[in-house]
């Protein structure tokens, strides 16, 4: 079995860390060089970068904090927010990123996917979804972009799977519902998606204690990595102290 992956995540707004609630109501997390040095020193597998008003607001991802912090840090790092052409995965890219991450794009316009996965590889192409619950839709959950504010009419498996099949290397799977509550992973469509597709997901929203990266990482989910926000700014959960709990509990993971 491949080592389960545990990445924090920065979500960035004028500069700073935040974190919120249902993708409302954010709070300082502090420095986000900062924070990427502690998380690198403390075990991190990878770190994930997310711009959330750079779509809203029309604009690119910071360039010049990406390097900062591509400069500082010696893991994973993967970079989106406000992606819309393969000239800004390129510059993405080339302030350092290791990987990009598009969300609002991959259903706007989906052949960036393609074009970019051809250009500089699977590897490089993260997907992020951010669902909710819809009854109406075949897998029970809809897509939403622009940071959580637009509703797609698009059902989230479908479009995990499209995705897929255009290049994306793996999928960052966000619950709306869930997201910053800490009472736990989304196992329902978190489940779903893995076991439906051939590429990584990383679960993302609500993480609240180790039990929870213990239930998304069980065979029942499996997913490949979860990431978190506010359990690890704010030291309510530290990366060493979860990686070893999870070997205790027989997940593998990087130690």
């Amino acid at each position: 079995m491949l080592a389960k992956r545990i990445i924090p995540c920065l979500d960035i707004k004028n500069g700073r860390t935040v974190k919120g609630i249902n993708f409302l109501d954010l709070r300082d997390a502090g420095d986000p060089v900062e924070n990427a040095v502690r998380y690198c020193d403390e075990g991190a597998d990878e770190l994930v970068f997310l711009d959330i008003t750079a779509t809203i607001e029309r604009r690119e991802p910071i360039g010049e904090l990406v390097k900062k912090i591509a400069r500082n840090i010696n893991i994973p790092f993967t970079v989106g927010g406000g992606i819309k052409s393969v000239d800004d995965v390129k510059n993405i890219l080339l302030c350092g990123a290791d990987k990009v991450s598009i969300n609002s794009q991959a259903v706007r316009n989906s052949e960036i996917i393609k074009l970019s996965a051809q250009r500089f590889g699977s590897q490089c192409m993260v997907v992020a979804i951010d669902v909710r619950k819809n009854a109406d839709m075949p897998s029970g959950y809809e897509v939403y972009i622009d940071g959580g504010r637009t509703a797609t009419g698009l059902d989230a498996l479908v479009h995990a799977r499209c995705v897929e099949s255009l290049g994306a290397g793996e999928i960052l799977l966000t619950s709306m519902e869930t997201d910053g509550t800490k009472g736990g992973f989304d196992i329902e469509i978190t489940s779903l998606v893995s076991r439906s597709l051939s590429i990584p997901v990383i679960a993302s929203g609500g993480a609240g204690k180790m039990e929870d990266f213990l239930t998304v990482f069980s065979p029942s989910c499996d997913a490949a990595a979860a990431l978190a926000a506010s359990v690890f700014h704010y030291h309510e959960i530290d990366i060493p102290d979860l990686k070893n709990y999870l070997q205790e509990h027989g997940i593998p993971v990087r130690v």
